[in-house]
Order: structure tokens, then C-alpha cells, then sequence
């Protein structure tokens, strides 16, 4: 009787946990979901938006320009500033003066009407020139022009002496002009109808290269531009040139 009540249970217990615990359906991996048909799919995985890779765009030439324009204001303001301090140095430190020129005389040696109807013109014009300042010099350069102009039209034509001219100095220039005026008929009948009202206005005009002498230094040649209105009482040779007024104005032609 001892031998029917012997039982074995561990072995009942462990068939019985195996009986409810046997999987009845294929096991699907985690992270897997199951189709309509029971089969396992892929995991679900969330669109990935892909970013396009973006390249640096080649500069535009209106931002080039823009710099250039840029640059070229910042150095002409430069350029401005740099040289109104020279200017300032130069005004407060030399004190300039503008020179003085005037017409004091005026004789003809020959003014006559040829044949072929052209006017032959000598005159001899004595020009004063003023240097009133203490401290610049100017040189006088060859290359100069000096005219005598009647109604547009040219009689004769010299140059301006090359000289150096120091600081508060006068000078007296004889300043010998020669010129003929072709097919004159015309300006001849026009000087004699002017000559009757004893006035002939006459345009002296002088273009000079110079070079101004600030203490030691001496700058670059520069062009002024002298031009003297005169009246006379006859352009006629060989008589006594009576000037009744002149006025002088000088500029600059850099």
C-alpha cells in the first residue's frame, strides 16, 4: 500500500507549465506588427525628411559693385579731406595773394590792308605784373600765348616773357605782338566806324604756364588764365595809342 501512494510531484508540475505555457502562434518579434494575413511586417519606422544639400551661391555683381562705389566715396573723401588740410596749411601759413596785371601802354608800328584785302598788325604793349605776396615766388614758363583780340577776331599774337618773379616784386613786360587777318574788308569798315566814336574796345588775352614757389618748394606747372578788357582811342599807325581804360581778371586753368 505504501508503494500506490508514492506520487512525483515535480514531474506533474513541470508538464502541467509546460502544457499552459506552449505558445499556440508563431511569436512575432518586438517592435513588429502582424498583417491582415497574420504574417509579421517590418517595423513601423517614421519618414525621415531628407534636407537637400544646399551649395553657396556665387556672389551677385551688384553687391561688387556697391563695394566699388563704396570705396571710391570713402577715398575721394579722402582725397577732400587730405587736401583741404594742405589748403588750410598753405592759406594760414603763406597768406596768398592773387597777382596783379595790368595794361599801362600800347603802340603800333604797323597796321595797314594789303592787296590780297589782309591787315598786317605789329603792336608793342606794355603789360606791369604784380607779385604782391611775402612769401611765394613765381616762375613764368616758356610755352605761353598772349593775343590781341578785336571783335572776335585775332590782329596779332606774342609771347609772355620767361622769367622768375620774387616775392613783392613789379614788373614791367614790353611785350612785342605780331598777326595778319585774312579777308579784313569787313573788320577794317567796322574799325573806322568804331574809331569815329573815339573808343575801340581791344581784348588782351594771356595764357601762361607758372609754377608757384611756396618757401623751398616748388609746385607743379599750372595754367592761369589772364584776360585784360582795353579801349582806345584809334588803332591807326604810327599815331599816339591813348588807352582810356583796361581791366584785368586772372583765374586758374588747372
Amino acid at each position: 500500500m505504501a508503494d500506490h501512494q508514492r506520487i512525483h510531484p515535480v514531474e506533474l508540475k513541470t508538464v502541467d507549465l509546460e502544457k499552459q505555457y506552449k505558445p499556440t502562434e508563431p511569436l512575432v518579434s518586438r517592435g513588429s506588427s502582424r498583417s491582415e494575413n497574420g504574417h509579421p511586417t517590418e517595423p513601423y519606422q517614421p519618414h525621415q525628411r531628407t534636407i537637400p544639400l544646399q551649395y553657396s551661391k556665387p556672389p551677385k555683381r551688384k553687391n561688387w559693385c556697391c563695394r566699388c562705389i563704396c570705396c571710391t566715396f570713402c577715398l575721394l573723401f579722402t582725397l577732400v579731406i587730405i587736401i583741404g588740410i594742405l589748403a588750410a596749411i598753405v592759406y594760414f601759413g603763406f597768406d596768398p595773394k592773387i597777382p596783379k596785371y595790368s595794361v599801362d601802354g600800347m603802340t603800333i608800328t604797323q597796321f595797314n590792308l594789303n592787296n590780297d584785302n589782309s591787315i598786317s598788325a605789329q603792336f608793342n604793349v606794355n603789360i606791369t605784373a604784380r607779385n604782391p605776396n611775402t612769401k611765394i615766388g613765381i616762375y613764368y614758363e616758356g610755352g605761353s600765348k598772349l593775343t590781341v583780340i578785336y571783335m572776335n577776331t585775332v590782329l596779332c599774337e606774342g609771347s609772355w616773357p620767361k622769367f622768375y618773379q620774387d616775392q613783392k616784386n613789379t614788373t614791367i613786360l614790353n611785350v612785342p605782338l605780331t598777326g595778319q587777318t585774312q579777308d579784313a574788308t569787313g573788320l577794317l569798315n567796322s574799325l573806322q566806324a568804331q574809331q569815329t566814336t573815339g573808343t575801340v574796345p581791344l581784348v588782351l588775352r594771356a595764357k601762361v604756364p607758372v609754377r608757384i614757389k611756396l618757401g623751398k618748394l616748388k609746385l607743379p606747372k599750372w595754367k592761369p588764365l589772364v584776360r585784360c578788357n582795353v579801349n582806345v582811342n584809334t588803332l591807326s599807325a604810327d599815331n599816339v595809342i591813348r588807352i582810356r581804360d583796361s581791366s584785368c581778371s586772372f583765374r586758374f586753368k588747372f
